[in-house]
């Protein structure tokens, strides 16, 4: 059974459905200092609610800022001290670059499917 849960903010929506052990959270639209504290929130009802793999689909995000990148990390942090894990699929190029200039790139295992993250 999925669920769905959609963020207030007009410039990010937030899908989340649940697969087993996993879910996948899907935001679309700009990751900044504006939206990020929803993302935030979601994620760590995710996290709290007992989500040992957690898939980003970043597919649908064109934009990541400084406070978007911040969130990611404490999401990481958050899952790795519950023994989960947290995994971004779908990551297009100007995000990924954001994540490769905060040398970030190698905290954070990247996919290019959703369906290859959640390969056992």
């Amino acid at each position: 059974m999925s669920r769905a849960h959609h963020a207030d903010d007009p410039d990010l929506t937030i899908d989340i459905r649940r697969e087993a052990d996993a879910a996948v959270v899907t935001p679309r639209g700009e990751v900044t200092v504006f939206t990020s504290p929803a993302l935030r929130q979601r994620l760590r009802e995710v996290i709290e609610g007992g989500a040992r793999r957690i898939v980003m689909d970043l597919s649908g995000v064109a934009y990541v800022d400084s406070s978007g990148v911040a969130t990611f990390v404490d999401a990481l942090r958050e899952a790795r001290q519950k023994q989960g894990r947290l995994t971004l699929a779908g990551v297009n190029p100007r995000v990924r670059g954001v994540f490769e200039i905060a040398r970030l790139d190698t905290l954070f295992p990247m996919v290019e499917t959703v369906e290859e993250a959640l390969e056992p």
